[in-house]
């Protein structure tokens, strides 16, 4: 499974209907278990950002898809970002060329 971070900044929509975003949080879980993603964890932040999410998926193409999902909804807007462990890192280093 692929790690990827996942932030949010909620639209005028979803800023309007704020009180009502642990109960999207969730609903979000739901739509990623259907997509074939888990959504490790989640954080309501201060700063240029107002959410992110950890979520681990299968490959890009699912990623996206639940991406893609979310947004239609209109809550929100974001950025989804490929994340690597070390130990993923670690090859991808080793086939550099210089």
């Amino acid at each position: 499974m692929s790690t990827y971070l996942v932030l949010v900044n909620f639209t005028e929509q979803g800023i309007r209907n704020v009180k009502d975003t642990v109960k999207r949080t969730e609903a979000y879980r739901a739509m990623a278990k259907k997509c074939g993603c888990t959504v490790k964890d989640s954080y309501w932040l201060m700063g240029q950002y107002d959410m992110a999410a950890i979520v681990e998926a299968p490959n890009d193409e699912t990623m996206t898809s639940l991406a893609l999902s979310a947004a239609s909804l209109g809550n929100v807007q974001g950025q989804t970002l490929r994340a690597f462990t070390a130990d993923e890192i670690g090859p991808i280093l080793n086939k550099m060329v210089s």
